[in-house]
């Protein structure tokens, strides 16, 4: 499984993620994560079709999304997903 994390500087939501991210992926240390700016990375933008930031998408071990989560998430919950889908 990968996260696709997609935030922005300008992004109030963005910035309260942040640091539950760096706790999470320290929790995890196995999980693999990926971000992209929404006003730098316009491929990524694009590919993925992001409308809104943050957002998190789960993809599995083919590349293929299975989840995406937008806004501010609880992190409890988060790292639930995650232990029930690290294996996909």
């Amino acid at each position: 499984m990968k996260i696709i994390k997609v935030g922005a500087i300008w992004c109030k939501e963005c910035l309260v993620m942040k640091p539950m991210w760096v706790e999470i992926e320290k929790e995890i240390p196995e999980l693999n994560t990926e971000y992209f700016d929404f006003d730098m990375d316009n491929d990524k933008i694009k590919k993925y079709e992001i409308k809104n930031v943050p957002s998190f998408i789960f993809l599995d071990k083919e590349g293929q999304e299975f989840l995406r989560l937008n806004g501010v998430q609880n992190k409890d919950d988060l790292i639930k997903i995650i232990k029930d889908n690290i294996d996909k």
